[in-house]
């Protein structure tokens, strides 16, 4: 059956919300590369909005998959628990940030992670409020939309929201909001919005995501560690874009000498398979009564097995230092490029976490359509790009860690070449 026409029996079938970038079916997988219906090739550098660290269908990850399958595939661990969920528990609180005594929940999306996490915030402290940032992204519950700093198209047309969800603007060097303005604005809500004894949480993301892949200043998340500690408020550290090796470092929040009280993770937690976590604090994570927490698939055996496979697979490739590697070879590329393409202003990203951004040459706005020209000249030749960012011109670069030399230098090449072709596109 062709593309087409699995594309019609999708318009028939799917609702329009659910959103769909490529109008190409995928039949097989490996690593980076990935095959439609017809027989086509693509290079991947979407990950699945980045959650193949370790690439498609990895060796390992899929022998241990198999391997669990022979044993049971589900109990609900609340039911019936088994080791490999404490063990994964135990090497969580191992490697993440912090040597203090920890504790590790699973569930089964990122979004379920945050929702928890601010569940566990709210027991722990007493309190209801919650400050998220602009451009942020969490989910797409109710409480993870309340959370999220963007309207199109996560919360139009779904509110209203829980309430006690405050925002204020992220920094951003190139936007000229830097860490002084984001900390006052902190200050103007405790004046004018809501008193910070009332406040639970800050949750923010080390490296925003869907927000255009801005990283936290250093001095920024000093300060905002110093003001939770002041006012008795709890730290959340979202990482569920940003963990396991994409940033050089097994998680973002390794890039500072500061410890959130809580963490979320998921995507590449599993390789492909649907786990999230949150883990924290020993005493702020038994908060929550028995029963508060969990859920019918949280934890579920096979996504663990794959979890712990990926951890075994990033020490065993050390796909941190290949991070660091790959994504310093993709950032010279392109600013060798921007002398070259006047409309990329910007390249940023700590390790593989990577972003091009692009304005108007003449006006200095942000030119989505340059990236949506960008996107559609890359997948002609084979290149699967995402965009993200408040304006969507920019562009984030998600492959996995795991990609073949010979297969990223051919990316890159395609990619040379559709942003060489904008240089005689009037924006």
């Amino acid at each position: 059956m062709s593309n087409a026409e699995f594309h019609a029996r999708k318009n028939a079938a799917t609702p329009r919300g659910i959103g769909v970038m490529c109008d190409f079916y995928a039949e097989r997988a490996k690593n980076a590369e990935l095959w439609d219906v017809e027989g086509r090739r693509f290079i991947d550098f979407a990950s699945g909005i980045a959650v193949l660290n370790t690439g498609h269908r990895h060796p390992k990850i899929v022998a241990a998959i198999r391997e669990q399958l022979d044993r049971f595939t589900h109990t609900a661990y609340q039911i019936v628990p088994y080791e490999s969920y404490v063990t994964l528990a135990e090497r969580l609180n191992a490697c993440t940030p912090g040597d203090h005594s920890k504790k590790t929940a699973f569930f089964t999306t990122g979004a379920e992670a945050v929702e928890n996490a601010i569940k566990i915030a709210r027991a722990a402290t007493g309190r209801t409020g919650v400050i998220a940032f602009g451009g942020a992204f969490h989910g797409r519950t109710m409480m993870t939309m309340a959370l999220t700093g963007k309207v199109v198209p996560y919360k139009k047309g779904f509110g209203p929201f829980p309430g006690e969800v405050y925002h204020v603007p992220f920094p951003s060097a190139l936007h000229e909001i830097d860490s002084a303005q984001s900390l006052k604005a902190i200050e103007q809500l405790f004046k004018s919005d809501i008193d910070p004894q009332r406040v639970a949480a800050i949750i923010f993301e080390p490296v925003q995501g869907e927000g255009g892949f801005y990283q936290a200043p250093l001095e920024f998340v000093r300060a905002m560690r110093a003001l939770c500690t002041q006012h008795g408020i709890l730290l959340i550290a979202d990482e569920v874009q940003s963990g396991f090796s994409r940033t050089g470092k097994l998680f973002a929040m390794q890039h500072y000498d500061v410890i959130p009280d809580l963490m979320t993770v998921a995507k590449s937690l599993a390789g492909g398979m649907p786990l999230s976590a949150v883990v924290g604090r020993t005493e702020i994570m038994d908060a929550a009564a028995p029963g508060g927490l969990g859920g019918t698939y949280a934890g579920n055996p096979l996504a663990v097995a794959a979890a712990h496979a990926v951890l075994d697979v990033i020490e065993e490739e050390q796909l941190s230092s290949r991070a660091e590697i790959l994504g310093n070879q993709l950032k010279a590329r392109l600013r060798k490029l921007q002398a070259s393409v006047p409309q990329l202003v910007e390249v940023r990203g700590p390790g593989a976490m990577v972003a091009a951004e692009f304005h108007d040459p003449q006006t200095g706005a942000p030119a989505p359509e340059v990236v949506k020209q960008i996107q559609a000249r890359a997948l002609e030749q084979g290149l699967l790009l995402l965009s993200c960012g408040a304006y969507g011109n920019v562009i984030r670069f998600l492959f996995p860690l795991t990609i073949e030399q010979a297969v990223f230098d051919e990316a890159l090449g395609i990619l040379e070449t559709a942003l060489l072709e904008l240089s005689d596109v009037t924006v």
